[in-house]
C-alpha cells in the first residue's frame, strides 16, 4: 500500500507540476504579446513623419508616416474578400515621392468587378503606416501573370516587377478612385495565450482531482 501511495503521490504532484508550469509559461506569453500589441497601437496612433531614409522592418513596422507625390498608374490586385462587400482585391500601386523614390502603397479594397476599371496617374498625399506583410508562406499561390493576380502581399515580387523599394504604405486616409482604404489595425494579432492559459490549469485541476481519486481508491482496497 506505501509504495502505491507513493507512487499515486509522485506521479499527480509531477503531472500537476507540469501543467501548472505550462499555463504559468501562457500566462508569460500573454504579457509578451499584450506589449507588442500595446507598442504596434502605439505607433499606429503616433502622429506621421516623412518617410525615413533608412528602414528596419523590425522597428519601423507599424510606423506612421506621410508622403507626398503621384501613383503612376500602375497597379498590382491581391485576391481578398471583405466581410461586407465580398470577393474583390488589394489595390498595391507604385508610387513616386516628391523626393524621388519609388514605393509602393495599398490604397485599400475594391469589388472584384472594377479590377480592371482605369485609376490614371495623379499627385497625392498619402498618410499611412509602414508594414511589411507576412501574408505569403510556403502554401500560397504563386503570382497569376496571366490574370495579373496576387493571393498575398508578396512585397519582394511586387517590387521586383514594378521596380521599386520594397516598401510599403498601407493607406489610412482616402486616396481616391473609389477605393476604400483599409487600415492597419491590431485586430489581426493572434492572442490565445489566456485561453490556453485556462486550458492548462484546468487539466492541473483535473489530474489534481484524479490523483485523490487514485489514492482514494487505494485506501478503499486496503480497508
Amino acid at each position: 500500500m506505501i509504495r502505491s501511495v507513493a507512487f499515486a503521490v509522485i506521479l499527480g504532484l509531477a503531472g500537476v507540476g507540469v501543467l501548472m508550469s505550462l499555463g504559468i509559461w501562457q500566462l508569460q506569453r500573454l504579457e509578451w504579446k499584450e506589449a507588442i500589441i500595446a507598442g504596434a497601437e502605439a505607433m499606429m496612433a503616433d502622429a506621421p513623419v516623412p518617410l525615413p531614409a533608412v528602414l528596419d522592418p523590425v522597428a519601423d513596422r507599424y510606423r506612421a508616416v506621410q508622403v507626398a507625390g503621384r501613383f503612376t498608374g500602375e497597379e498590382a490586385h491581391v485576391l481578398t474578400s471583405l466581410r461586407e462587400e465580398g470577393p474583390g482585391f488589394l489595390v498595391i500601386a507604385p508610387f513616386e515621392t516628391t523626393t524621388g523614390r519609388r514605393i509602393l502603397v495599398d490604397r485599400g479594397f475594391v469589388p472584384e468587378v472594377e479590377k480592371t476599371t482605369p485609376r490614371p496617374a495623379h499627385a497625392a498625399e498619402v498618410t499611412g503606416n509602414l508594414n511589411w506583410p507576412d501574408d505569403v508562406n510556403s502554401s500560397t499561390p504563386a503570382y497569376d501573370a496571366g490574370r495579373a493576380i496576387w493571393y498575398g502581399r508578396d512585397l519582394g515580387g511586387i517590387a521586383a516587377l514594378f521596380g521599386t523599394e520594397p516598401v510599403l504604405v498601407i493607406a489610412r486616409n482616402d486616396t481616391g478612385d473609389g477605393i476604400m482604404a483599409q487600415p492597419v489595425t491590431t485586430a489581426g494579432f493572434r492572442n490565445d495565450h489566456f485561453n490556453y492559459a485556462v486550458t492548462w490549469f484546468s487539466l492541473a485541476a483535473v489530474w489534481l482531482g484524479m490523483t485523490v481519486y487514485l489514492l482514494w481508491r487505494i485506501r478503499a482496497r486496503t480497508v
